[in-house]
Order: C-alpha cells, then structure tokens, then sequence
C-alpha cells in the first residue's frame, strides 16, 4: 500500500502561504502538474541564490541543497533548474528572499 501524498499545487500554495505569514512572501516562477509535480525551491539573498530540491530521506519529506553548501550566481541556478526540467518537465519552481538561506517554513535540510 502506498502512502498518501498531497499534491503539488496544494503543497505549493501552503509554501506560499507560510512564506506571508512569515514575512518572506514568495512566488512561483514555474507551474508544475497540479497532481504529482516535483518542487525546487529557489531561495535568494544578497550573496546569490540556492535550489533546493524536493526529496524522500527515509518516510519524511526532505529538501536537498542541490545547487551546493555556499550560495551561486543567479545564471548557475537557472542553469540547474534548466537541466531539471528536461528530465521532469512537471516540476514546479518556487522562490523565496531568504536572508538566511532557510526556507520560511519548517523544512529538513540535507
């Protein structure tokens, strides 16, 4: 038996949602597939930008910073998020002003 998931665009509306009641008001920069789409996440400060990705660490959602440890120019990021929608054209990329590079909800970083 598989494990229920929420779907994507109801997952991202929730991301945006938190992100105003934070004070860190996001955006979407790319619509998935409302049902089953994947996430990036773009996160920006002064230093540049991190992508992190959506992922499974055992039964818990976690986000992988995919784009490295230290932030990249805003032109590697696209570069990454390009190379991910060739291979999943059903993802989904959000953005955030993120001062320290935290998402502005709960999330599990690896």
């Amino acid at each position: 038996m598989t494990e229920a998931r929420v779907k994507a665009g109801l997952w991202v509306s929730m991301a945006l949602r938190l992100g105003d009641q934070a004070g860190r008001p996001g955006v979407v920069i790319r619509r998935g597939d409302p049902d089953a789409g994947g996430v990036l996440m773009v996160l920006r400060n002064r230093a540049g930008v991190t992508v992190l990705s959506q992922m499974r660490a055992g039964d818990e959602a976690a986000w992988l910073r995919a784009t490295g440890a230290a932030p990249v120019a805003e032109a590697d990021a696209d570069a990454y998020i390009a190379r991910q929608l060739r291979f999943d054209p059903d993802l989904w990329v959000i953005e955030f002003d993120a001062p320290d590079m935290t998402p502005p909800f709960e999330a599990r970083i690896v």
